[in-house]
Formats: C-alpha cells, structure tokens, sequence
C-alpha cells in the first residue's frame, strides 16, 4: 500500500519524467503523453521496484521478463498513430503497463502473453485501475490472436528475428505494425505499414528486447 507521502512523491516523478524522458527527446503525440502522465506505472512493478518506476530504464518484473523504459514505451505507442478508433492487437502483455497506454488511447486491445502469472496480475491490475476494454488470451504470440480476423494496429513487445507471417496475416489494410526486429541482444525497432497489400518498413532506431518465444519467434 503506498502511502499518501509516497504517492505524493511518485506523482512528481512521474510529471519529471514526462518533461524530462518524453517532451525532453522527441515524444510529441499529446495522447501519449498525457496518458502516460497520470497512468501510475509503480502500480505495474513488484513492490520493491515501485520507487524506482519513473527511472528511464527496463526493471524486472519476474520470469526473466521486463517492464520496458518509459520512454521506449512513449515511442512504440507514438509510432503506431492511435486516433482513439483503432483495435489494437498486442504481443506480449508483461507487467500490463504497455497495455493499459494503448487501452486509453485505442477502442479496444487484445492481448496475448505466454506466461499465467505475468497475464493474470497484469489483469488484476487493469481491472483495478478500471480499464475494462481489453481481451486477454493466454498463449504463443507469435501465433497471433487464435480467431481468424484482423487489427489495425499490431505491437510486439518482445523481439523476434523476423515479423511472423502470422501477424502480417492478421494486419488490416492501412494497419500499422510495430516490432523490434533483430538478433537475441539487439533489435532494430521497425514500424511497417500495409498499403494495397504491399508492406513498407519503416527502420525507427536500435533497441533492447527480451525475446518472443514461440512457434514463429525464438525458440526456448
């Protein structure tokens, strides 16, 4: 339980890190930047890591997984151009960080994660801050969402050494897919857009991510 004090204390840095981390570097999307100026992320870290949840860096959340910096996290949602009407598909949900920025700024996110735990606590967490338009599955993300249909956007929050086909598959025309695209210690963050059903890729910037375990990801 936070207290009051600490609450206090957690609100400026999370004001500091949105003038310093995103409005200070190239984050100018205002929808993200207001989100992230009043979502609490020490709500989505384990309890001894709550105080350092507005440092500009990755901090473990358990199974060899990570919540991803702030201002990594301000990029990708930046990159994928929400305009509030948008179903989102994300892989990945982590902490539910990441998915809670795209559930206040999307129509609604679907989301995938591998591991029980990470899915439930990050369920628990959404639903206790109110946010209610998310769908949860259980699963390989690299997979993609087990009905058949499509997204008009996709974000991979893990790193896969190619985009799947499957996920291609599942982006609708004029969608917008977000990757970090690479080998097992460093990615290239790749944005590709679907036009007439031709892709075009977009190289963003180098990035860190754990990776995509799955059928069409890394292996274990």
């Amino acid at each position: 339980m936070v207290s009051y004090d600490q609450s206090k204390k957690l609100a400026a840095e999370r004001a500091a890190m949105v003038r310093h981390h995103l409005r200070g570097r190239d984050i100018t999307d205002p929808g993200v930047l207001e989100v992230m100026g009043r979502l609490p992320r020490e709500a989505f870290l384990p309890p001894d890591y709550a105080a350092q949840a507005y440092a500009d860096n990755p901090l473990p959340i358990g199974g060899g997984q990570t919540i991803s910096q702030p201002y990594i996290v301000a990029l990708m949602t930046q990159c994928l151009k929400l305009t509030g009407s948008e179903e989102v598909l994300e892989i990945g949900t982590g902490s539910g960080y990441q998915t809670a920025v795209l559930a206040l700024l999307a129509r609604r996110v679907y989301t995938i994660e591998r591991f029980n735990r990470l899915a439930e606590s990050a369920q628990a967490v959404l639903a206790r801050l109110g946010i209610e338009n998310v769908e949860y599955f259980i699963g390989d993300g690299s997979a993609g969402w087990p009905e058949k249909r499509t997204f008009d956007r996709i974000l991979l929050t893990a790193a896969v050494p190619s985009v799947p086909q499957t996920l291609l598959a599942q982006l609708a025309e004029a969608g917008r897919l977000v990757a970090p695209v690479g080998q097992e210690t460093s990615q290239m963050l790749e944005v590709i857009e679907k036009k007439h059903d031709q892709l075009i890729t977009t190289s963003v910037c180098g990035c860190r991510f754990v990776k995509l375990i799955g059928e069409f990801g890394f292996q274990q």
